[in-house]
């Protein structure tokens, strides 16, 4: 729903702020006093071409701002720039966007009724739609089916359906697969423990001298046990050092068990070629299946289990490419029988559905107008197009194809009635209509009204109008109103109160606010629509 409108520099609109609320709002006033202007905005607002010459003269940008709630409490900002020279700008939520953006949530928030090109009615895939929501034709069995056979011709591309690129595939497998299974990779830390082995192999004898030397340096004559003696020697018996001769002799243990440590340590150090050029052998082959088939062993170990799925799966092609094939034979007899179905009760409810749309288009000054719904001739029927000659004799011709902006958007007023309470009663919470009195008045113009009224039970709707008959019915009504001062021309627009909707009404009958009859005859109106559409009912 559009909670508010902001607009600058846009026509003779120079700043201009509208809070909206629900139900049916009536923009009323004078020709040219920029009710249109309005509706261009909105247009803007969802995506349309933007054009300079729209820029009120000595701008240097026009700015348009529009605030709308999203499922109940979420909000989003739209906003679109249009400078008087260069290229317009797109904002969603104060970011910049591209215009299509603004296009994407147009289609969510907004339909424009009348001579626009943004009306989701006019698409294709939205009628069809709505012929389906009026009929309460149920698509489950043609969704399903088509979904399973999506699912079954994904697994036959996957299975490999050419002979040539199946045996391609799966000569490198098994070679892959020899590869892996020769090198016989359990332990995904073996590459760590050979690093270790071959650090002690290749410096065998080094480590094996460094020990002698170390060992010498401990026990020889001269050495740290004999230096650790001599100073035992000199303070034992002495109480002043008693606590230092009890270090110095745990000194001479840690020594004595070091050395032994160490003769132990480099008695297990072989000096073994062979073994060694077994680790380095293993290393480059282990480094060598990493760079073929993952960064790690244990990424390795997982490529080999996918590898031996895979041959599994090939190996067993021919048996699971028939299963899949009964799968998808199934799946299209599915889809025929559903797709048969569904193109019938279209077509069956297309009659019933044109009847319906000009039943209403009868009460809203179109009585001579004839409808026509045209369904495919291929099943499901999904071709479906809503014709109409607006005219006796005139031919049927597509929605988009209706040339007066009126009579379209009577059209699309009498369809949004008939899918009251359907199925598809769903589509943009924000409907504006413009031109939607152009050419009627008495009794149609009180159609049309109360027809509006009846949307906006289920919509936000906002209607300009010329009409006093269409006005009464509105929830809100805010009158917009040209200032000149000579120099400049501004529009400007206000809610009005009860009293003001009179002095407005009766500006509509007559043309003169203050006549006492035309007053009395707007309080008539507004009397009359509340009874037929009391607020909030």
């Amino acid at each position: 729903m559009l909670l508010e409108l902001r607009v600058e520099n846009l026509g003779v609109i120079e700043d201009l702020r509208l809070l909206l609320g629900r139900g049916l709002t009536a923009l009323t006033g004078e020709t040219g006093a920029g009710k249109t202007m309005l509706v261009e905005a909105l247009e803007l607002l969802v995506g349309a071409k933007a054009d300079a010459a729209l820029v009120r003269p000595g701008a240097d940008e026009a700015m348009i701002e529009g605030r709308f709630v999203v499922d109940d409490d979420d909000e989003v900002v739209l906003a679109r720039v249009v400078p008087a020279v260069g290229r317009s700008r797109a904002y969603v939520n104060g970011r910049l966007a591209p215009a299509s953006a603004l296009a994407e949530w147009g289609d969510r928030l907004v339909d424009l009724h009348g001579q626009h090109e943004h009306q989701s009615l006019l698409a294709p895939a939205v009628q069809r739609a709505a012929l389906d929501g009026f009929g309460g034709i149920d698509l489950t069995d043609l969704v399903s089916a088509r979904r399973d056979l999506a699912r079954v011709e994904a697994q036959l591309s996957e299975l490999g359906g050419d002979a040539r690129s199946r045996a391609r595939e799966l000569d490198l497998l098994r070679f892959q697969h020899a590869e892996l299974r020769a090198a016989a990779i359990t332990d995904a830390t073996e590459d760590e423990r050979l690093s270790a082995e071959e650090d002690q192999l290749a410096n065998a004898q080094a480590h094996q001298a460094a020990a002698a030397g170390a060992i010498e340096s401990l026990t020889g004559e001269g050495g740290a046990q004999d230096a650790v003696g001599v100073a035992l020697a000199g303070l034992s018996g002495r109480g002043p050092f008693a606590e230092i001769e009890s270090r110095v002799r745990d000194v001479a243990a840690e020594l004595a068990d070091s050395a032994s440590d160490l003769r132990r340590l480099a008695e297990r150090i072989d000096d073994d070629p062979e073994r060694l050029e077994a680790v380095r052998a293993r290393r480059h082959l282990l480094f060598d299946l990493r760079r073929k088939y993952g960064e790690t062993l244990a990424d390795v170990i997982t490529f080999t289990a996918e590898v031996e799925q895979r041959l599994d799966e090939l190996d067993t092609h021919d048996v699971r490419a028939a299963e899949l094939d009964r799968e998808r034979a199934a799946a299209h007899e599915q889809i025929e029988a559903a797709a048969a179905e569904i193109g019938a009760a279209r077509r069956a409810h297309g009659a019933r559905f044109a009847r319906a749309i000009e039943a209403n288009l009868v009460d809203l000054a179109m009585a001579n107008a004839t409808v026509g719904v045209a369904v495919g001739d291929v099943d499901p029927g999904d071709d479906v197009a809503i014709l109409l000659a607006a005219n006796k004799g005139s031919p049927q011709l597509p929605l988009s194809k209706v040339a007066s902006g009126g009579e379209l958007a009577r059209s699309m007023l009498a369809l949004r009635l008939v899918l009251l309470g359907t199925r598809d009663d769903q589509g943009p919470p924000t409907l504006v209509f413009d031109e939607v009195d152009a050419g009627i008045g008495g009794q149609a113009a009180t159609a049309v009204g109360r027809a509006l009224a009846a949307l906006a039970e289920r919509r936000q709707v906002l209607v300009v109008t010329h009409l006093p008959q269409v006005a009464a019915f509105a929830t809100t009504q805010i009158a917009v109103t040209k200032h000149d001062d000579g120099r400049t021309t501004t529009a400007t627009a206000s809610t009005l109160a009860d009293g003001e909707r009179v002095i407005e009404l009766s500006r509509m009958l007559s043309g003169s606010p203050d006549s006492t009859t035309a007053r009395e005859h707007a309080k008539e109106l507004l009397a009359g629509a509340r009874q037929h559409h009391p607020p909030g009912g």
